[in-house]
């Protein structure tokens, strides 16, 4: 039987750091693109890659001045060495900077706005999308089900395995089953997020 005390305990000793962290996050200003876009690459730019390198990767093209007026090549130099995929991760950041549009933002449920995202830009799945909402505040109730995720929600019994691949039906359905769960153990959803994410990595990132 998994420890859910455990869990619980190491939660209180990462409370702190984790709303302080989630408080940074909702501070970002929604209304400009400046703000906003860069965490959107980020996401685009994470699946299969170190998010510290993918990091290194934001901060060097804001640097250049490459998110909204860089060519293709440019990014890709830049993505090249931080991020997997460099050559089709940077096709879909120039895609993204004509497809994304931040009025959607407005709306009141993120799972709204989170289908839209999936369905309007390449490179966006439910994970990225749910990753995005939560690194500019507005996730509050979606799960990012990455491998650190879904590692732990197996180890705590509530996946049988770890899928090797998401469907959107098995990640509604596994989100389903992590929010649940949050409420048993009273860890809000985006807070047990970075919890994990921690748990495996020793750092409450992003």
């Amino acid at each position: 039987m998994p420890n859910f005390r455990e869990l619980i305990e190491e939660y209180k000793s990462k409370k702190k750091d984790i709303k302080r962290r989630l408080k940074e996050f909702s501070n970002i200003d929604k209304g400009q693109d400046k703000e906003i876009f860069p965490e959107l690459c980020f996401c685009i730019l994470t699946p299969q890659s170190n998010a510290r390198h993918c990091d290194k990767a934001i901060q060097e093209l804001k640097k250049r001045n490459l998110f909204f007026t860089g060519r293709v090549g440019a990014i890709r130099r830049i993505l090249k060495g931080r991020s997997r995929f460099h050559n089709k991760k940077a096709e879909y950041i120039v895609n993204a900077r004509r497809l994304f549009n931040k009025e959607i933002l407005g709306q009141d449920d993120a799972k709204d706005i989170r289908d839209d995202l999936v369905k309007t830009i390449k490179g966006i799945g439910y994970k990225e999308a749910s990753h995005f909402l939560r690194n500019i505040g507005l996730g509050k109730d979606v799960a990012i089900l990455d491998r650190h995720i879904l590692k732990n929600l197996k180890i705590y019994g509530i996946i049988n395995e770890v899928p090797s691949s998401l469907t959107p039906k098995m990640y509604l359905d596994i989100e389903g089953k992590a929010r649940r769960f949050s409420k048993r153990v009273r860890i809000p959803l985006e807070e047990l997020d970075l919890l994990f994410w921690s748990k495996e990595t020793g750092e409450i990132f992003k």
